[in-house]
């Protein structure tokens, strides 16, 4: 009997129906290229090959989990499907990391998230849904970095500067700092024998912030001898 299932996959319709199922996958996989061509152009960890394969995956998973349990009577083919749906949490999971107390690749993981939801719904045969899904996010991508109120997002970064040793010297930069709308998470000091202070500032700029500005004035100061970012 299995023998004869084997066999009949390679004959007519059967054929036709593998080629179908085969077609859905590769379709997904062009998705998640094209998909991915975005992240890859915004230098993102995650680019074409990752949500390609996520996307042909999903897409792969799909077709098991709907068409692969026929034999089976009481078959859930919502079941394998749903693993996937946690399953590429996972894989996101690794594209997100924590920088200078702000978090980056949500975007991206959100994506792959996504691109897997678009490769089961070209595995279930929904061309239309999936194919608009693809569309979408990409017009979204692209929507978000073009509209600067989108685009622009906090961002942190480290301020090293050396200071001349007076009174009150620190607390003034830390005001000098706060009145240019940059948060400051935090501060380390280093006095040494030449009355000098090196300070190393933890902070985070707000949306759109122009850092080079800033540098040019504190580098100004009278009191700053050195200041790097």
């Amino acid at each position: 009997m299995g023998e004869m299932q084997i066999w009949s996959q390679f004959q007519t319709p059967g054929i036709w129906l593998q080629l179908e199922y085969l077609l859905r996958i590769v379709i997904a996989a062009a998705l998640g290229m094209i998909i991915g061509s975005e992240r890859k152009n915004r230098n993102k960890s995650a680019g074409v090959r990752t949500h390609a394969i996520v996307a042909l995956g999903a897409a792969l998973m799909m077709v098991v989990s709907k068409y692969g349990f026929e034999d089976v009577a009481k078959g859930d083919a919502a079941r394998l499907a749903a693993q996937v749906v946690s399953g590429v949490g996972f894989l996101g999971a690794g594209v997100i990391f924590v920088r200078n107390n702000l978090v980056n690749g949500l975007t991206t993981a959100a994506g792959m998230w996504t691109t897997a939801g678009v490769g089961l719904a070209m595995g279930a045969g929904m061309y239309v849904i999936g194919i608009s899904s693809a569309v979408l996010i990409i017009i979204t991508q692209f929507i978000m970095h073009k509209i600067s109120y989108f685009a622009n997002v906090a961002s942190g970064g480290l301020i090293h500067m050396t200071i001349v040793k007076k009174s009150g010297a620190v607390e003034a930069m830390e005001e000098f700092l706060t009145k240019q709308h940059v948060e400051i998470l935090g501060v380390k000091i280093n006095k040494n024998k030449k009355e000098e202070i090196k300070l190393e500032f933890d902070v985070v700029y707000p949306p759109g912030f122009n850092k080079s500005a800033l540098l040019a004035k504190i580098v100004e100061m009278d009191e700053v001898l050195q200041v790097t970012e």
